[in-house]
């Protein structure tokens, strides 16, 4: 089935890096915005068998990180990393404080 915007949806990607894990793998994709600004999607693909189509389907979710959330993002990458391999909780700075004082209801979001 094509794309309803044929070949300029083949323009919008840039760089991919497919990366094997197990039974997931990782899709790093660098796109393109109609106006020249670069941004990643991460996708995790899972295989997994469907009983009720009788065959193999892959479970996707993305998200969607801009170039201005890059530093913030690694930054958080790092020391979730650095916790999970030395369990140091990393000092809290004043913007995670701030973003758990927002409004935001993560509960919402159907976790």
């Amino acid at each position: 089935m094509e794309d309803f915007r044929g070949k300029d949806r083949e323009k919008e990607e840039v760089y991919s890096k497919a990366i094997k894990a197990g039974k997931r793998t990782y899709f790093m994709d660098v796109k393109e915005t109609k106006a020249g600004d670069l941004y990643l999607t991460i996708t995790e693909s899972k295989r997994m068998f469907d009983e009720n189509l009788n065959k193999f389907t892959y479970d996707k979710h993305k998200i969607f990180l801009y170039k201005e959330d890059f530093e913030n993002f690694v930054t958080g990458l790092q020391q979730t990393i650095r916790f999970i391999e030395t369990g140091e909780v990393p000092p809290e700075d004043t913007a995670e404080r701030d973003m758990r004082m927002d409004d935001m209801e993560f509960e919402n979001l159907g976790r």
